[in-house]
C-alpha cells in the first residue's frame, strides 16, 4: 500500500488558515503524495506562504494563476498536472486527521472501492470545535446522492486508475456534488469510512455556510447538468429541499 496520492488543492486569500492546512497534510501517515496547489491569483501573503513550505518539501507542487478563475477552474488546473494512481481532495481552509490517507486507502482496498469518502467534524473559523459531526448513510447510493450532495468535499478520495480523471465543468459553485454525482451514476453505490477523518471549517464569509443561499446552483445541478426542464427542475428542487432540511440533519450529530 504505497501508491501515490494526488492532492487538489485550490486556494484564493487564505493566508489565516494555509498553514495549518499545509501542515495537516505534511503530518499524514501516509506519506506518498503530491500537494497540487492552484492558486487563483490571491492578492494577500497565500503564496508567499505556499513557496515557504514548497522550498521544504518537494511533494507540495505551485501552480499560479494570473487572473481569479475560481475554484473549478482551479481544481481541473491542478487535476491535468496530477500523477497519483489516487485523486483526493482538500480545501485550503480545511485540516486532515493525522490518519485519514491511510485509513482511507485501506478502507478502499479492504471493500474493493473505486471512490470513498468519510464523515468529518466540523471547526470555526479559530479552529474551535463546533462539537458537530457530520456522518452519511453507510450505504450510499446514485438516488440518495441525487438529492443531497452526502459527501463532503475534503473527505472524497478516488482511483484514478479506474475512472480516469474525471474533469467536471468549472462552475462557480457544486462542481463537487457534480463529480460524485458522476462517480455515482457509474458505480451505483459506494460505503464512507464510518469515522471522522477530517475537519471541516465554517466560515462566516463563504457562501457555503448558508444552505439557502446555494438555492440556484443547486438548481443549476438539476436543469444543467442533469438536463431537466425548467418544471422538473423546480419539482426535483422541493424534493431537495425536503431531504435537506428534513433527513440530513438526522446524520449530524453533536459530539
Amino acid at each position: 500500500m504505497n501508491e501515490l496520492v494526488s492532492i487538489i488543492t485550490p486556494t484564493f486569500n487564505t493566508e489565516k488558515y494555509i498553514r495549518a492546512t499545509l501542515q495537516s497534510v505534511i503530518d499524514q501517515s501516509y506519506q506518498n503524495w503530491e500537494l497540487i496547489l492552484v492558486d487563483d491569483a490571491s492578492t494577500d501573503q497565500t503564496v508567499a506562504i505556499i513557496k515557504e513550505y514548497a522550498q521544504n518539501d518537494s511533494r507540495i507542487k505551485l501552480t499560479e494563476l494570473t487572473k481569479n478563475s475560481g475554484n473549478g477552474f482551479a481544481r481541473n488546473v491542478a487535476l491535468e498536472k496530477a500523477n497519483g494512481k489516487y485523486i483526493a481532495y482538500l480545501d485550503a481552509d480545511d485540516l486532515w486527521f493525522t490518519t485519514k490517507l491511510e485509513k482511507q486507502i485501506q478502507f478502499l482496498k479492504a471493500n474493493n472501492l473505486p471512490f470513498t469518502f468519510s464523515f468529518y467534524d466540523c471547526i470555526d473559523e479559530d479552529g474551535n470545535s463546533l462539537n458537530k459531526r457530520v456522518e452519511a448513510p453507510l450505504n450510499l447510493t446514485y438516488n440518495q446522492l441525487f438529492f443531497c450532495n452526502y459527501v463532503g468535499n475534503l473527505t472524497a478520495i478516488y482511483d484514478a486508475d479506474y475512472f480516469g480523471k474525471i474533469v467536471i465543468k468549472a462552475t462557480q459553485k457544486r462542481q463537487d456534488w457534480r463529480l460524485w454525482l458522476t462517480i455515482l451514476k457509474q458505480i451505483k453505490q459506494t460505503k464512507p469510512v464510518p469515522e471522522p477523518l477530517a475537519f471541516y471549517r465554517i466560515r462566516k464569509d463563504s457562501i457555503s455556510s448558508s444552505k439557502f443561499k446555494l438555492i440556484k446552483h443547486n438548481f443549476g445541478v438539476y436543469r444543467d447538468f442533469h438536463g431537466f426542464n425548467f418544471v422538473s427542475s423546480v419539482l426535483l428542487m422541493t424534493r431537495f429541499l425536503f431531504t435537506q432540511l428534513v433527513i440530513k440533519p438526522r446524520y449530524i450529530k453533536n459530539i
